[in-house]
This record gives structure tokens, sequence and C-alpha cells, in this order.
């Protein structure tokens, strides 16, 4: 081989190569195409970052000025998680008919005409259709921005790249908490207005930028467009060996014969997602079914354990906590915004070299912890007359710790998992039933948290939130493998067996090691010669 070297190791007359298998393995280069499609599908989660943040702040000036009930309030600010699951249903069959680039435009553009509408609203009716519309157009996002990511990324980055999604909602929330803060100042008419309509900028340009991006090489695949996919995979791929076996995995998943390599071939009869519903609901195998629990519970405890009831209210909490100037309270909540995108940022760099697991159970321990004294701190200032200066540093902080500790890995995480572990033919709408708990969750926490804690106090809320973490941990301990630089049609191995999952993947990793020790034995009877 060209790129073998003698070297004398020390017996006359005898030469030994140089063994790259041997060598220590290199860091792989960040595929700069894969980032740039990951940057631009992930800016969709944008949209509803942007809702989540803008909607804590314009509560305050559309109560005043529409004049409207705490409960109006509370629908108004949730109800968009509700109408969001219509969309991710739609999503996931749109995704498969038409391909996920074209629903990611889709995505923009309902959410687009929802920011016109909710804009120019001038009543409650007028603006909960501005609310419909535009909840839509956050259900698509929300389904296809982590599944075109996790189906375009190596497998070296995948956790880098999926984890996208989560940064840009929480660069939207923290462009929300700005907005609301840059428009406060205006008449009280206005502001609100403002500051909901401008988030159809974003969508607009957005819709642009898709029109650069490729389509998913796994959708290509299952259309039979097999040119098409491997031109896509050598751009996206580390190497060109790596796009030949991304390929290979993706057809052996698809059903597609190994040995056929036309540009077009025909595909199964449901290639478009009929009858998926019944393999995924109805007639779940053991690993099917595993996966399932796993991508939708994570997903429940995701929103479970309390964050849109910190990142929607937390102008409520911060008032709770002595803070009454609208303008301070706004400014407060820009801190929120602040740290959730610091951690998000951190956690990007964390998934591909801690792990899934490591990251996500010390991730919800540092909740746990935060829930219990953002709990103390708020139920001491409850009960007391005089102003408790130390329980309300203790609130603030615990509120940055709380959305920092859920930023640096179950926000991610939630999201990277769920788009990964679902088989090819099952992942659109298997995804999109993992998001619709999300949004259900979400919107049922959001729409019911005033009541909840004038019922339990604001304290016992999030006592009633830490116990919801607790369960969490206990839940990823013991269902949820670990994932982490796996391809994605290798994650049906890991799953099937629930709570013995540990016993297969000790299984696996034996296999592996054995596998790998015939090759590296075989290279070095082909690399070595004598009396040369």
């Amino acid at each position: 081989m060209a790129d073998r070297k003698p070297q004398n190791n020390g017996f006359s007359g005898q030469t030994q190569t140089h063994i790259p298998a041997l060598d220590p393995p290199q860091k792989p280069k960040r595929n700069k195409y894969a980032f740039a499609c990951a940057i631009l599908a992930s800016m969709t989660s944008i949209l509803l970052g942007y809702d989540g943040g803008v909607m804590s702040g314009a509560a305050l000036f559309i109560k005043d000025d529409l004049k409207i009930s705490d409960v109006q309030l509370e629908v108004l600010m949730g109800i968009m998680s509700l109408y969001s699951l219509l969309g991710c249903y739609a999503a996931g069959r749109t995704s498969d008919w038409v391909g996920r680039r074209h629903t990611i435009v889709i995505a923009a553009a309902i959410f687009f005409v929802g920011a016109i509408l909710m804009g120019f609203a001038t009543n409650y009716a007028f603006l909960m259709v501005g609310r419909f519309v535009a909840g839509i157009g956050v259900g698509y996002a929300l389904l296809i921005a982590p599944v075109y990511t996790a189906e375009v990324s190596p497998a070296a980055s995948r956790g880098f790249l999926t984890s996208f999604p989560e940064v840009f909602i929480n660069a939207g929330v923290l462009l929300g908490y700005v907005s609301n803060y840059a428009f406060s100042k205006l008449p009280l008419y206005l502001g609100w207005r403002l500051m909901l309509g401008i988030g159809a900028i974003p969508s607009l340009l957005l819709a642009m930028g898709v029109l650069a991006m490729p389509e998913s090489p796994r959708w290509l695949v299952l259309q039979g467009r097999l040119g098409d996919a491997k031109r896509v995979l050598d751009k996206t791929s580390d190497s060109k060996e790596e796009a030949q076996l991304r390929l290979a995995d993706i057809k052996e998943a698809a059903g597609i014969p190994e040995e056929c390599n036309d540009d077009v071939v025909p595909v199964p009869k449901r290639s478009h997602g009929e009858g998926v519903w019944k393999e995924i609901v109805l007639h779940p195998t053991p690993t099917v079914l595993h996966i399932l629990i796993a991508g939708v519970g994570i997903h429940f405890f995701q929103q479970a354990s309390g964050i849109d009831a910190v990142v929607l209210y937390s102008p409520k909490i911060f008032e709770k906590a002595g803070i009454t100037s609208k303008s301070d309270k706004l400014l407060a909540t820009v801190g929120v915004g602040f740290t959730k995108t610091i951690f998000i940022l951190v956690a990007t760099f964390l998934l591909d070299r801690v792990g899934r697991r490591p990251l996500l159970l010390s991730s919800v321990g540092g909740m746990i912890l935060s829930l219990a004294g953002l709990a103390v701190s708020l139920t001491i200032i409850d009960h007391s007359e005089k102003k408790v200066s130390w329980a309300v540093a203790l609130a603030i902080t615990t509120v940055l710790s709380f959305v920092g500790t859920f930023s640096i890995g179950m926000g991610p995480i939630a999201w990277v998992y769920s788009s990964e572990i679902f088989p090819l033919r099952l992942r659109a709408q298997g995804t999109s039933i993992g998001t619709a708990m999300n949004r259900l969750i979400s919107g049922t926490i959001s729409m019911t948290f005033i009541s909840l804690y004038k019922a339990i106090s604001i304290g016992g809320a999030f006592f009633l939130f830490m116990g919801v973490a607790i369960v969490s941990w206990v839940f990823f301990y013991t269902l949820l493998p670990e994932t982490q630089g796996r391809t994605l049609e290798e994650m049906q191995v890991l799953f099937g067996t629930f709570f013995k999952w540990r016993s297969t993947l000790r299984e696996l990793e034996k296999n592996k090691k054995i596998r790998d020790n015939d090759n590296s034995n075989g290279q070095i009877q082909l690399g070595t010669t004598t009396d040369s």
C-alpha cells in the first residue's frame, strides 16, 4: 500500500510496515456542508422560542389593553401548544409526501401568516385566530427541524448538529425577551402588537434560506432516488467511504437490495408513510414499543418538569420574588433568556463528547435541586410579612440555575434522542407522536399554571414539578440506552429488551471488540514482511 512506510524494528534484515489502522484515531473534522444544512433547518425553531419569550412580556400589556381575565390570559398563553398538535400531525404526513425541505418552507409560511394576524389583532377573538394559525406553523417547525437535521448529519457529529433546534429555540426565547423590553415603552395599544407581529420577519427570511438546502438523503432513498441521495451523502459525510456506508445502511433499512445502484429504483408501496400508524401504535414489535415509550416519555418529562411555567410566567415569578416594576421584570427575563442561550451552546459541544445519558441524568439532577430551592424560597417569601432578602436572592438564582441545567441536557437531548431512535420508515410520524406529547403537556401546564399556583401556592407548584423531575430521573436511568456514536440504522439493536438493555449493550460491545481484534490481526499479518 502506498501509505505504508518501512520501519526498522531492531532486528537485522527485518522491517515492519506502519499500520494506519493501529494509530490513535483522529478526531473527525466538522462537515461544513452538513453544519450549514443543520443551521438552516434548525432556524425554524426560532419561531417557537420567540413566541414563548415574547408572550411572557406581551401578556402583561394584552391583559391591560384588552381587559381580559386571568383564565382568558392562561388560555391565550398556552393554547398555541395545543394548536401545534395539529401541525405536528400534519407535518409527519406532509414530510413523508413532499419531503423534509418543502415541509420547512410550509412551516415558515404558516407562521408568517399567524404572526401578521396577531400583530393586527383588534380584539381577543381575532388574537386567538392568529394564535391558531401560528400554532400550526410551530407544530410543523417542531417536528421537521430535528428530523431533517438527524437525517442529514454524520454519526460522529449528530448530537452536536441535532441539538441546533434547541439552540434556536433558546435564541428565539432571548429575542422574544429583548423584543418585550425594547417595545415596552411604546403606547399600550401598539407595543404588544409589534412584539407579536415582528415574528413574521424571521419566518420570511427562513423560507428564502431553505431554498439553498438539499433534500434529506433518507427521504430520497425512500422515494427510490438513489442518485440524488448519493450526491447529498457525498457532501454531508466526513469521507467518501462513510458516504457509501451510510447509503448502504439506508438502502437496507428501506428494503432496497444492496446491489441496486440505479439512480431511480422501484420502492415499496407504503413509501409515503401509509400504514405506519398501525406499525407504531396498534401492532408494535417489542423494539418499536420500547422506542415509542422512550421517545414519548422523554418529551413528556421535558415539559412536565415545568420549563414552560418558568419561561412563560417568569415575570409573575419575579413579581412574587419582590420585583414590581414592569420594566425591571422584563429586564430580569432577559437574564433568563441569556442564561438559557449560554447553557445550550455549552450543551452542543458536550453531546458527542460526554454522551446522551450522562448529560441527561446530570441535567435532571441539577433541575431537581434548582426546583427544590425555588419552591422553598417562594414558600418562605409567601409566608413572610417582611422582605426576606436571602429568599429573594435564592429565588432569582434558582430560576437561572433551573433554566441553565435544563438547557444543558434535558432541553436539547429530548429532541436529539427522539429524532434518532425511530427506524427510518417510522421516523417522521414516530417523532410526531413524541412532539405531540411535548406540545400537549406544554399547553396543559401553560394554560393551568396561574390556577395551579392559586390553588396550592406558587411554592407548592414548584414542589410538584420537583416530584415530576425525580420520577423522570428514574425513568431515564432505567429505560434509555446510550445512542452516542451509532448510526441511525444501528439504533434498533439497542431497544426491545426494556429494563434489560444493559445486557444487550454489553453483548454488542463484546461482539464489536471481537470483530475489531480479528480485523487488527488480519492487518498486522498483511503489513509485516521479513528479509526484505
